[in-house]
């Protein structure tokens, strides 16, 4: 494997607002490509618009900021041109839930080999401060002055209903967590969803508070891992149950409650009903967040589907390119 540095992956100079949870994610994502020892020459970083679609300017990789919203429709045509490449496509939650809604759960419908970052601040940044697909009801912003009147787009629920094979989530303000779903999201084969929950400290601030600091993350999240009990808490005193056709938050030795009583994580199981269950988690119904590699399922992928299809019908004509086959029959030339 080549020996790669994240300096390697380094290039310009940021222009975010500082404690921008970007700064956070850029670090981490360089320091993911540095351990992968992936050469920049066979990556390519591709997003949209928006304060997080600046990335690929900081990357020392093939990079493209593309459209607005299309990201997702990039990234597919580039990764069927070019099985070969590694693929990072970068979004914030408006350009790949709003106007890139479509390209984003067709990637996942169709298992494309790609790396999908969604990096979630619950607001427009770029354009200063317009609520955007994930902002809760009720939320007070400059395109909202009277509070929002419709719910929230939630990116687990959207990954799971277009049957999508693999989602993670992590915090922007933890490295080495990050750095572990992006690692976990390269080794898996098709689209590979990773919600990255970042602050946004001009327009949104304190809007992950509850998990943004380690001491937040010991109390209000449960860092989940697969073939390992469902545990969290500070001193690790709580666990996940099923209760009924849900899940149920106990303490660890009140009421005859033990390890052995609780869930153990299964992120390849096919069937999705407790994965989607703990993506769905949150503070505000009592439970903690979910944080870690939550479904990973192998399927066949998109471009090697196609790129198969391409070289067995190639094998079955007598043509191979688009010049041979203009070839094959009569020619008329017409002159003036």
């Amino acid at each position: 494997m080549n020996q790669y540095t994240a300096q390697d992956f380094k290039k310009g100079q940021p222009r975010w607002c500082p404690g921008c949870g970007d700064h956070f994610f850029l670090a981490s994502l360089q320091k993911a490509m540095a351990e992968l020892g992936v050469p920049p020459y066979e990556t390519a970083v591709i997003s949209g618009i928006g304060c997080s679609s600046r990335l690929p300017y900081y990357a020392n990789t093939y990079a493209m900021q593309t459209i607005h919203g299309r990201a997702a429709a990039i990234s597919t045509g580039a990764k069927v041109t070019n099985p070969n490449l590694t693929i990072w496509q970068v979004s914030g939650d408006g350009d790949a839930l709003a106007i890139g809604g479509n390209h984003f759960i067709h990637a996942m419908r169709r298992n494309v080999d790609l790396n999908m970052i969604l990096l979630n601040n619950r607001i427009y940044g770029l354009t200063k401060g317009q609520y955007s697909p994930t902002s809760p009801r009720g939320f007070v912003s400059k395109s909202s002055p009277f509070g929002t009147t419709e719910d929230p787009f939630r990116p687990a629920e959207l990954c799971f209903g277009a049957r999508g094979n693999f989602f993670a989530r992590s915090v922007a303000s933890d490295n080495t967590e990050t750095i572990a779903i992006l690692k976990a999201a390269y080794q898996h084969k098709g689209a590979a969803v990773c919600e990255i929950l970042q602050n946004c400290v001009i327009f949104n601030d304190g809007c992950h508070n509850s998990v943004y600091t380690s001491q937040g993350r010991k109390e209000n999240a449960i860092y989940v891992k697969h073939g390992e009990p469902l545990i969290f808490g500070a001193n690790q005193e709580f666990g996940l149950v099923q209760d009924g056709f849900g899940l149920k938050v106990v303490k660890i030795g009140e009421n005859g409650v033990t390890r052995d009583d609780i869930l153990i994580h299964d992120a390849h199981r096919q069937d999705n009903t407790l994965q989607l269950k703990l993506a769905m988690m949150s503070n505000e119904e009592g439970f903690p967040i979910a944080l870690g590699v939550i479904r990973d399922v192998e399927a066949p992928t998109y471009d090697a589907t196609v790129n198969q299809q391409i070289e067995e019908v190639k094998a079955q004509k007598h043509y191979h390119t688009f010049m041979e086959m203009l070839e094959t029959n009569d020619i008329w030339e017409v002159k003036e």
